[in-house]
């Protein structure tokens, strides 16, 4: 089978690419990747000279592109996205572009080219907060951030797609993915980070917040079993159930540090912060799919990657650094809240 992955250079994508080409010798992949600010070709390094792989730099949105990295694949799996939600608050208008402008020229291409089978992946955060039990994914769609809205418009779009256009649409909306080798803007790697060189770690509001996480592992796993045995035209929840505080977390990996917790800094919590996400994921686990990691263990290895791997993340700390202290200059100028850093 010939693959498109989309955003292949990312933390998720890579490690899609990385897992599935291990566990399936005979499969083809082309990544096509922009090659944003978080995104990387020394992640995939290691099968750079694969014949089976193919690296494509180039945008989503770009129709001609996307007709090329496509040509003779079967399966598409779209990564590609802006993510950062506290980016999209300052200016949502990459989001919109990349998130729907690209997700729909992908679904063009897709059904043009008779794709076999396209996995869209959504997020969590298109319910909106959860404050009590878990939605299934016929729970109405309520985003609230502009990062959470331009998912949901290409979750949308990508059902659209399957309904009018019978194109065999997957969606999965998987819940926040943690693990060795995230960007350093995103909560775990920068309460790592932060940690490590001694610097304050923000947490919004009382922090409170309670996210579900998942080790990127059992992501992929999920992802092998929906591409061999999901159905086409269904929606898939991806929980795993390991529900955190958003401050608990942080206190857990300045204790696995071995660091103060004098450093956590509350910090004005952001605009439309939603307090909770919670989903069931029955219909996967019907599937035969059950998360192998416990967020300690998983937590614990993401921490010992950090700790080991400073010549991989001290430069885009530094640069994430410069690049936020004028980029939060702009979001307190639109009142944003004022941060030193990326937080949930």
């Amino acid at each position: 089978m010939k693959f498109l992955v989309t955003g292949g250079a990312g933390f998720i994508g890579s490690d899609f690419i990385r897992s599935w080409m291990a566990h399936h010798p005979t499969d083809e992949i082309v990544n096509l990747d922009r090659l944003t600010y978080a995104g990387s070709r020394a992640r995939l390094a290691e099968i750079e000279g694969e014949g089976r792989y193919t690296f494509i730099e180039g945008d989503i949105c770009e129709p001609q592109i996307v007709e090329q990295a496509m040509a003779g694949c079967e399966t598409v799996v779209h990564f590609a996205a802006e993510t950062h939600v506290d980016r999209s608050i300052t200016d949502a208008a990459p989001f919109i572009r990349t998130n729907v402008e690209g997700t729909h020229v992908l679904l063009q291409q897709a059904h043009a080219q008779g794709a076999q089978r396209f996995i869209f992946l959504s997020t969590d955060e298109v319910y909106g907060p959860v404050l009590d039990g878990a939605v299934d994914e016929q729970a109405p769609l309520s985003p609230r951030s502009p990062y959470a809205a331009s998912k949901a418009a290409g979750d949308l779009l990508a059902q659209a797609f399957h309904k009018t256009c019978r194109l065999p649409v997957i969606v999965v909306r998987p819940t926040n993915i943690y693990g060795p080798g995230q960007f350093p803007e995103k909560f775990i790697p920068l309460c790592i980070t932060n940690a490590l060189e001694g610097l304050p770690i923000p947490v919004y509001g009382d922090g409170q917040q309670r996210r579900a996480w998942l080790f990127a592992a059992d992501l992929y796993d999920a992802l092998d079993v929906m591409i061999r045995r999901g159905a086409v035209g269904e929606i898939y929840n991806v929980a795993g159930g390991m529900e955190q505080a958003n401050l608990e977390v942080a206190k857990a990996i300045l204790a696995l540090l071995g660091r103060s917790q004098g450093l956590l800094e509350l910090v004005t919590d952001r605009p439309g912060h939603d307090r909770r996400y919670a989903m069931d994921d029955a219909k996967l686990r019907a599937l035969g799919w059950r998360p192998q990691v416990s967020f300690e263990r998983g937590l614990r290895e993401t921490v010992d990657w950090y700790r080991a791997r400073t010549d991989w993340w001290r430069p885009l700390a530094q640069r994430l650094r410069e690049d936020s202290y004028h980029w939060l200059n702009r979001a307190a100028r639109s009142s944003p809240p004022q941060a030193s850093g990326a937080v949930l």
